[in-house]
């Protein structure tokens, strides 16, 4: 843990949020993690929303490493919810679309919406329902895909994008616009965020330099293999999200995958200069 803050609360370091996302193989996923936690550290008594919270990414971690904070998961998709179910029974989750959530006025001290926005129609609608239930002076942490992409993160859609104007949305080769509405510019994030009523204190881009076809080794074969159990036990166990504090062999097949992939990464930076190609946006958001 780092040194304690003003008011005694230890807060974890960036060790310790590294040690979180030891196995992980998507070094852009591997820094939103770092950068939304190191936003809203996981503390004593914090009340925190994750919306959508998926399979319960972050409420085991901020679990993990502040047992008495308070995190709230709110998903719509009713299989995706039942695995964060299965995996943390005692967990607060309640599904919900994000334009429509369940709660009072002022209900949270902070709130993540990583990954989201992108898949909704009207953007500050949701981003204004999420402000709706987070306390003033509270956090939003936002992550979304970045419309300059690295050549090589998505390889296939890029050259779509050059060549025809189209792209891929669905199946193996959707790549980094699998499922999604949009990608953001800088300035169109700044503009939701100014549209949802809410103020910008900080913005980044990150993961310019990666593995060539890295989502589609992911996300198009890696966790389809993982989600219908083809991948041997060892390499699922590796590769399971909520097996966070059992690192494997460093003979295991996703290790040496993942220091492969960090290879790529030790140049990256937790933002990289305007005009920079990178694979994320993040915005650090208070509520007015």
């Amino acid at each position: 843990m780092s040194p304690p803050t003003a008011d005694g609360v230890p807060v974890p370091s960036r060790a310790d949020l590294e040690r979180l996302v030891g196995n992980e193989a998507d070094i852009a996923f591997r820094r939103r993690v770092t950068t939304i936690m190191g936003w809203i550290p996981p503390t004593p008594g914090a009340l925190v929303l994750d919306v959508p919270c998926g399979r319960g990414f972050y409420l085991a971690r901020y679990r993990h490493l502040a047992p008495t904070s308070s995190i709230t998961g709110v998903e719509l998709d009713g299989d995706t919810i039942a695995v964060a179910r299965s995996e943390l029974p005692d967990a607060p989750l309640v599904r919900s679309p994000i334009e429509h959530l369940p709660f009072a006025d002022d209900t949270f001290d902070a709130a993540i919406c990583s990954e989201v926005l992108e898949h909704v129609e009207d953007d500050s609608v949701a981003l204004r329902e999420v402000a709706r239930v987070v306390r003033p002076g509270g956090t939003i942490a936002i992550t979304v895909p970045h419309a300059d992409y690295p050549f090589w993160w998505d390889p296939i859609n890029r050259t779509l994008e050059r060549t025809t104007g189209r792209h891929i949305t669905r199946g193996p080769l959707a790549g980094i616009w699998a499922n999604h509405v949009r990608l953001y510019r800088r300035d169109e994030l700044v503009d939701v965020v100014e549209r949802s009523g809410s103020e910008l204190v900080e913005l980044r881009s990150f993961t310019h330099h990666c593995m060539p076809f890295s989502h589609n080794l992911v996300y198009g074969i890696g966790k389809p293999l993982l989600d219908h159990r083809v991948l041997p036990g060892s390499v699922a166990r590796a590769a399971d999200r909520h097996r966070f504090d059992e690192p494997p062999s460093r003979l295991n097949p996703l290790a040496l995958a993942v220091r492969f992939a960090r290879w790529f990464d030790r140049k990256n930076h937790d933002d990289e200069p305007i005009g920079v190609s990178t694979v994320s946006l993040a915005a650090r958001v208070r509520v007015p």
